[in-house]
């Protein structure tokens, strides 16, 4: 079937194709935008997917999701020094168990080599970035998460296609072979369901933060791992099962404090209004 970032280029033209679908038919309206200031998200997004590929080739799996768990973390560093935003301490207390959680969960496969540790380190950094200039961009030039994606999509699948030639040069055999029907069911799927993560990654990012979005990652994690080990009947160690509690807990405690956040300005603003 499809390499990895070949698959993910043709998720993206896929996704353009159904956002200039969803604006002949009025769905949203299109607005015109600068693509120079699309470049730098466009090729943190191409990195961020080619360097956390090669990190999966070069590193065990238990490796790659450690790797991933730091972005939270890196997230916040980002925003910190390039951004301002400062973040409360009981804020980034949360990312503790729930950084611990990820790591006592794959305690049992964590292998790293030099080669793949420079990938990984690459991963998190351009994932991070990535996912910070998605929030920003949105709203430096005032585009909700379809008008960004109408523009970011293309930019990124050309330069995927760039990258493509060195990374994956196996592909010329994924299309001079014959196609079942079934493969090709496949990849249709896998291609509308691309379109609607996309959509939701971008107005998690644009509506909340950076940061709550690694948290709904980590929640996507709990439930994964549950589902595995609930639906087919995979053995989870003590040590996993610890994991996932401590990640739970620090997913709850993020929770509460950001509720407890909205209400505060919410009851600031009703005073305000009176």
């Amino acid at each position: 079937m499809f390499p990895n970032v070949s698959l993910t280029m043709v998720h993206f033209v896929t996704t353009f194709i159904g956002l200039f679908i969803c604006e002949k038919i009025n769905f949203f309206n299109v607005k015109s935008a600068n693509l120079s200031q699309l470049l730098s998200l466009a090729l943190c997004f191409c990195g961020f997917v080619v360097f956390t590929n090669l990190s999966l080739q070069y590193n065990s799996v238990g490796a790659f999701q450690v790797a991933k768990v730091l972005t939270t973390p890196c997230v916040m560093v980002i925003q910190s020094l390039f951004k301002g935003k400062q973040f409360p301490f009981i804020i980034k207390l949360t990312t503790v168990p729930i950084i611990v959680g990820v790591i006592m969960c794959f305690a049992y496969d964590l292998r790293f080599n030099l080669v793949g540790t420079v990938y990984a380190a690459l991963g998190v950094i351009v994932t991070s970035l990535y996912q910070v200039l998605v929030n920003s961009k949105q709203s430096e030039m005032q585009l909700d998460s379809m008008q960004l994606l109408y523009y970011q999509a293309p930019l990124s699948a050309v330069l995927l296609c760039l990258c493509i030639p060195f990374v994956e040069p196996e592909i010329v055999g994924t299309f001079s072979r014959a196609w079942t029907l079934l493969e090709v069911v496949f990849v249709s799927m896998s291609c509308l369901m691309a379109i609607m993560v996309n959509l939701t990654t971008y107005w998690i990012l644009g509506n909340t933060s950076p940061l709550t979005y690694n948290m709904v990652g980590h929640t996507k994690f709990v439930l994964v791992t549950l589902g595995g080990w609930y639906i087919f009947d995979h053995q989870m160690l003590a040590n996993q099962w610890i994991g996932i509690c401590l990640t739970l807990a620090g997913l709850v405690l993020y929770t509460h404090i950001k509720l407890r956040e909205q209400k505060a300005k919410e009851r600031l603003i009703q005073e305000e209004i009176k």
